[in-house]
């Protein structure tokens, strides 16, 4: 199979439509406010994208991601301020911001915090990235409603002191169309697009994004000085626009103090975005065959490689002054299946006790009826009085997954059967969905492809139905595949309308082409 590099250097992007007028369709002046943003920004986005690449051949050629030399960001005394209106964290809840009901629903939940996402639940879409803008603007002026049937009423966003961050897609991404012959920055596109249509006079407290993907302490910069130059064309301070960025990448788990200090002007705290880390880890470690992951759903959430990066965050952010904060719970609750929300509310509580004894600060959930629980797993609104007591300031951030966990064909049929049906739930229009119980969206979909290429890349052996061993080829991929697709279309009636199953077959061509060729960016 090709490596991912091979791919990486192809721009990620999405396309407005060919007859798109932006003085006429785009809100008015908003093209004049872009354009020097994108020619000061787009470009430095692809220096750092290139750079991405780089460092993700070097360690498939034996040259992992590593600790930083020591330097001011890891030896003077600085402090991040964080204010009263984001000092509880202890939830926060995410959902895709094309969906309006639901952004609603989670706005109105009494969530510490609510991330609005443009991002990974959102189809990275034309139409949709539009609606997710259209329903930002609207929920930050307290007009974003829904009809609820059941109770015959509408319903709109409540006024409350729920924190309200926005999370627009990320440095990898481009976006197509909006400039006649040329791409850019798809990162820059969404914030710019909202900020332009918003007045902060609106906002509770501080403008505060959420940001995704990034992989290294240089990249801070690029996302300080666009907010520093947000801020300026509205004559605010330098410093008032807030995030929180997720750690989601190998590389950046081991510069995490060097990207706080970088940007400890305007970042509250750091996300440890569990899901899209082990893609990434996996992706890192794609050449190592001591590396193979276990069945993702076997995995504890306890494994040594996230424990050991559980308890670092902590003592980096609170070290100055800031917020660590873990990550989703997969297995969503249901209200229609009493045994499956029994066992989702009690893995959430057991993850979410686990994440507050390791001293994080709260943590990610995706369902109105996951938060009262979340939050009662976190004592305190905050816990950044206090430092882990680590035994190693550099602790190994990719112990071998040994012994943990099950290496099994049923495993790699469940991926196969998940990668079908999640891009199928792209190619509708569907960010996120839910299968099996499990809240999946582009990181778990990321996590099952690479699980699949990592096994035939290494020809790693299982027992078969039959108990007879049998190797992970690229043929037997390929079987599965067919296979799966079968019992998708005979099992799931009910899972799939009659549109979306028309389209399972281009679903299923199109996943099992990308573990071929290599295709492993969070696309």
């Amino acid at each position: 199979m090709p490596s991912h590099t091979e791919n990486a250097t192809s721009q990620c992007m999405n396309y407005a439509p060919a007859n798109l007028n932006p003085q006429k369709d785009l809100p008015k002046g908003f093209l004049e406010f872009l354009l020097p943003l994108h020619k000061q920004f787009t470009p430095w986005q692809r220096k750092l994208v290139a750079k991405r690449v780089e460092v993700l051949e070097a360690s498939h050629h034996g040259k992992p991601p590593n600790y930083l030399p020591a330097s001011e960001a890891t030896t003077s005394d600085w402090k991040i301020e964080v204010p009263d209106w984001c000092a509880d964290q202890r939830n926060q809840m995410t959902g895709p911001a094309d969906d309006g009901e639901l952004t609603v629903k989670l706005l109105n939940s009494g969530s510490p915090a609510v991330m609005i996402d443009l991002e990974d639940s959102t189809a990275n879409l034309w139409d949709h990235i539009m609606q997710a803008v259209q329903n930002t603007i609207a929920a930050y002026k307290y007009e974003l409603s829904y009809d609820d049937k059941k109770r015959n009423k509408r319903v709109t966003v409540q006024r409350s002191k729920t924190v309200t961050w926005v999370r627009p897609r990320g440095l990898h991404l481009s976006q197509g169309g909006v400039i006649k012959n040329e791409i850019m920055s798809a990162s820059l596109f969404d914030l710019a697009l909202i900020w332009y249509q918003i007045d902060p006079e609106w906002l509770p407290h501080n403008f505060s994004v959420y940001i995704p993907k990034s992989e290294s302490a240089d990249e801070a910069f690029w996302w300080r000085d666009l907010f520093q130059a947000l801020a300026k064309h509205k004559g605010l301070a330098p410093d008032y626009i807030k995030c929180m960025a997720l750690v989601e990448a190998h590389p950046l788990a081991y510069q995490m103090e060097e990207f706080l200090f970088n940007l400890r002007s305007h970042c509250l705290g750091l996300n440890l975005g569990r899901w899209d880390y082990m893609a990434s880890l996996i992706d890192f470690m794609l050449e190592d065959p001591n590396w193979i992951l276990p069945d993702r759903n076997t995995i504890p959430h306890d494994v040594p490689f996230f424990q050991n990066f559980r308890t670092l965050m902590p003592e980096i952010c609170h070290k100055h002054g800031a917020h660590a904060i873990g990550g989703m719970t997969a297995l969503y609750p249901s209200r229609t299946d009493a045994e499956l929300n029994e066992r989702a509310l009690k893995v959430l509580k057991q993850d979410k006790e686990n994440e507050a004894k390791c001293l994080m600060d709260g943590a990610w959930t995706g369902h109105p009826d996951q938060n009262e629980i979340a939050v009662a797993q976190f004592p305190y609104p905050n816990q950044i009085a206090k430092r882990p007591k680590l035994p190693n300031s550099h602790p190994d951030l990719r112990p071998i997954p040994k012994g943990v966990g099950g290496i099994t064909l049923a495993g790699t049929r469940a991926a196969v059967r998940t990668v079908i049906r999640y891009r199928n739930g792209v190619l509708n229009g569907k960010g996120a969905s839910l299968l099996d119980g499990y809240m999946e969206d582009l990181a778990t979909d990321r996590i099952y492809r690479l699980m699949i290429a990592q096994r035939v890349r290494h020809k790693v052996e299982v027992s078969a139905d039959d108990g007879k061993p049998i190797e992970h080829t690229a043929e037997l991929i390929s079987r599965i595949f067919n296979e799966e697709l079968s019992r998708i279309q005979r099992d799931l009636p009910m899972e799939i309308d009659r549109k979306a199953s028309t389209t399972l077959p281009e679903a299923r061509r199109i996943a099992e082409e990308m573990i071929v060729q290599g295709h492993h960016t969070p696309v």
